[in-house]
């Protein structure tokens, strides 16, 4: 017998006349509870990473006297940028750079993620996308409703996170030359970058600690403020999901103007206005398939099969799809890098004069020092006294 949804409460005024008599409810709703258990474990990964690593920066900091511990390769899938330029090093010469090969391995998980299911890993997978949501959830509690900036400050804004992507994509793929690109990548710099990372945040700056909490409390009146303004990873799968063969439909006879999906969507599109969701914002988070209270109105489909993917399958997919990739690199030999202990024991001595050409200009110099040979010689440091 077919179940009648429609609700003249939720009907707004001067909408169309619906047949209520073949409207089915939508009983498909666990899929956030997956997603959720899914960013959860992903979240507690990462976090183990950062204490197995912490005990491998122990062990450098004192010499060996603390004992040997494991380095985890899966800290480099911090290092977006360094594996963006391993990855233009492999486009040109057909080589992996044995500096940081998880990190490739990662990044290429995260972009054929996205070119399947769109900026799914914003949503499902990403640790910063999953704690903006959770404080996202806390500024509804108290707000009663997701704020969003007016139309003025949110375009421009949004347009930063493409600026610094552009910034990153002249200067890696326009701006430096390979043997510059080769030079930077076996640097002492790139080496250790993931323990200069490390000691970014153990030995944080007023300033940046001041910056981190800006964030986290716009993130927390504005939800998804760096996703949304500043992220330019997010940028670069945004412009990929554009690509992805899979969509959110709206079946629009079935639709009964409710509205329910475009007041859960966490990138404030219009679901209800369009029969195809084709946005670089959306993170295929699918909330608006399922608070639809119409069966088979929002589907998630395959723009070539014309088929809808359930949501336990779009879970499904995600997770699987970035675990054989990550995993075919371990089998491979792709996983860890070449780096002994004992250089690692000496990079450590010397961490803090690493530095690495910032703006265009320290760029073409260190292009033209690439160029003849002496990049590799002496690698760019700062004057500081490590001692």
């Amino acid at each position: 017998m077919t179940e009648s949804v429609y609700n003249k409460r939720e009907s707004r005024p001067g909408t169309r006349k619906i047949d209520r008599t073949r409207l089915k409810r939508n009983h498909d709703k666990p899929g956030q509870r997956y997603r959720f258990l899914i960013q959860s474990a992903f979240s507690l990964l990462c976090l183990w990473l950062g204490v197995e690593f912490y005990f491998f920066i122990r062990y450098l900091e004192t010499n060996g006297a603390s004992g040997w511990t494991y380095r985890p390769p899966g800290v480099e899938g911090f290092l977006p940028i360094s594996s963006l330029m391993s990855l233009y090093h492999f486009f040109i010469s057909g080589e992996i750079h044995p500096a940081h090969p998880a990190g490739l391995v990662i990044l290429v998980a995260i972009l054929l993620v996205s070119l399947l299911f769109g900026k799914a890993f914003c949503s499902w997978l990403c640790p910063v996308g999953f704690i903006s949501e959770l404080l996202g959830h806390i500024s509804r509690v108290v707000f009663k409703r997701n704020l969003k900036l007016p139309g003025i400050l949110d375009y421009p804004l949004r347009g930063i996170k493409y600026l610094l992507l552009g910034f990153f994509i002249y200067s890696i793929f326009f701006l430096m030359t390979p043997p510059a690109l080769e030079a930077f990548l076996g640097s002492p710099y790139n080496l250790v970058a993931d323990i200069k990372m490390y000691y970014f945040f153990a030995e944080i700056s007023q300033t940046a600690l001041l910056v981190i909490g800006g964030l986290l409390l716009l993130s927390l009146i504005f939800r998804n403020f760096w996703c949304r303004y500043l992220c330019p990873y997010g940028a670069l799968l945004g412009i990929l999901a554009l690509l992805s063969p899979n969509r959110i439909k709206r079946n629009a006879p079935n639709c009964i103007d409710c509205g329910r999906c475009a007041r859960v969507c966490p990138s404030f599109i219009k679901v209800d206005k369009v029969k195809t969701v084709i946005s670089d914002e959306c993170t295929t988070c699918l909330q608006c398939v399922e608070v639809c209270p119409v069966k088979e109105t929002l589907e998630y489909q395959s723009l070539l099969t014309r088929r809808p993917f359930p949501v336990k399958k779009v879970a499904l997919g995600v997770v699987l799809l970035f675990i054989v990739i990550t995993g075919m690199g371990m089998v491979t030999g792709l996983w860890r890098n070449n780096i002994t202990t004992d250089e690692y024991l000496h990079h450590q001595k010397y961490l803090k004069s690493y530095s690495h050409p910032t703006g265009t200009g320290e760029i073409m110099d260190y292009n033209q020092r690439a160029g003849s040979g002496e990049a590799k010689s002496k690698p760019w440091e700062k004057e500081t006294d490590n001692e």
